[in-house]
């Protein structure tokens, strides 16, 4: 067993800096390199592009970024693990192949993990007596079924850990956790057990704070964000972890960002419900234990993290066809901006109403104004309003 790892986040969804992944192969020593690509709108995405084309349905700039990455990969055995492949993991292990085999790789191992899309096994699990209810709503999923474009069920660590088991240089795989990139390592490098749930939570709030990327390095940070350095060539986040399941967090030396106490914590709290149950497939991991030490020099120890039993269900992800939406947007500018814009969207409203156009949901933002707090807004002096974007947008299905 190996005295400690460092995972490095390459990715924290499908757009973001394209030079990360070389940048952590390239600038420090690395044992693993986790890219997670997939929020649950990528999901529907990747979807709609495999309907189009059975070839797609995967992040289509892996490829390219594995065949600039893989020889350093090999000269240094770095193992790479990501979830791009989204709804189709085996066309995205057959692409990186091609690419490889263009810069003179054929001894590559990819495993594959597949299982999590049960969109045509819907109506077979309903029999079984699970329900598959909406999470909020209650409602059953046989209102949407007949709409229904994907169904994923999000897999955790140990699929992962098999792959890597079996010898495999790279992991592909569908609905992962987010987390469980992170976790899969840990387990597979430290040899922690199913039922030691202490270890997976730690492992699991590793991956929290790796899993967006440059967040946890400053690229979030609301508190004195304006003293962090070199913004523009931040450094994405490592977990260097250890078998009692303490991690420091930290970044390679030379790059912009920061990681601190506040920027680690900040991200710990970042999409999360209650801090005592944050369910995952391997485990539930207890935030309220969380202790957090600022080693200075960009290193923050996490330790002492307590966590429960995983649940005997897993969380499902749909997504299904709802109709048709249409945005439009206007500016106005100094004076009365604010005025204009919301006598604008009475007109546009009575001329949607003139026109007899049924829609199902209209909404309306003030960019500048209540696009992103909403009914929380703070009243403002018109007066010092230089220009306010009309948002209006339909749905219909």
């Amino acid at each position: 067993m190996r005295d400690k790892i460092r995972i490095a986040s390459g990715q924290g969804f499908w757009g973001d800096l394209i030079d990360a992944p070389y940048n952590q192969v390239t600038k420090g020593e690395i044992d693993y390199l986790v890219m997670d690509y997939l929020a649950e709108v990528t999901m529907s995405i990747l979807q709609k592009q495999k309907n189009k084309n059975p070839k797609f349905g995967y992040a289509r700039d892996i490829p390219a970024l594995m065949k600039r990455i893989l020889p350093v990969c090999k000269e240094k055995n770095i193992k790479v693990i990501t979830n791009g492949g989204g709804v189709n993991p085996i066309a995205c292990a057959e692409a990186i192949i091609d690419s490889a085999k263009e810069i003179g790789i054929d001894n590559l191992k990819i495993g594959v993990v597949v299982g999590d899309d049960i969109k045509d096994r819907i109506d077979e699990i309903i029999e079984t007596g699970c329900e598959l209810n909406n999470m909020e709503t209650g409602e059953s999923i046989k209102i949407v079924k007949d709409e229904l474009l994907s169904a994923n069920v999000y897999f955790g660590a140990f699929p992962i850990v098999e792959a890597l088991k079996q010898g495999a240089d790279i992991v592909i795989t569908g609905r992962t956790t987010d987390t469980g990139l992170t976790l899969a390592p840990m387990i597979y490098e430290f040899g922690w057990e199913a039922d030691n749930y202490d270890l997976l939570s730690a492992g699991t709030i590793a991956g929290h704070i790796l899993e967006c990327g440059a967040q946890s390095t400053g690229g979030n940070f609301l508190g004195d964000w304006q003293s962090i350095e070199n913004m523009a060539e931040i450094g994405f986040p490592i977990a260097e972890a250890y078998p009692n399941g303490e991690v420091v967090i930290t970044k390679h030396e030379n790059t912009g960002g920061k990681v601190s106490f506040e920027t680690v914590a900040e991200q710990l709290v970042y999409e999360i419900g209650d801090p005592k149950s944050y369910i995952t497939p391997d485990c539930i991991a207890n935030f309220s234990t969380i202790k957090l030490e600022d080693l200075g020099n960009n290193r923050v120890k996490v330790f002492d993290i307590k966590g429960e039993k995983d649940t005997p269900t897993y969380k499902v992800s749909c997504s299904y066809s709802s109709g048709y939406s249409a945005v439009g947007t206007l500016a106005y500018s100094w004076p009365q901006a604010l005025t204009k814009a919301k006598a604008a969207d009475k007109i546009l409203r009575k001329r949607l109403e003139n026109l007899n156009l049924k829609f199902d949901e209209i909404n309306t933002d003030f960019v500048g104004y209540n696009a992103t707090q909403g009914p929380l807004s703070a009243e403002i002096d018109e007066d010092k309003i230089n220009e306010i974007m009309l948002r209006i947008a339909v749905r219909s299905s």
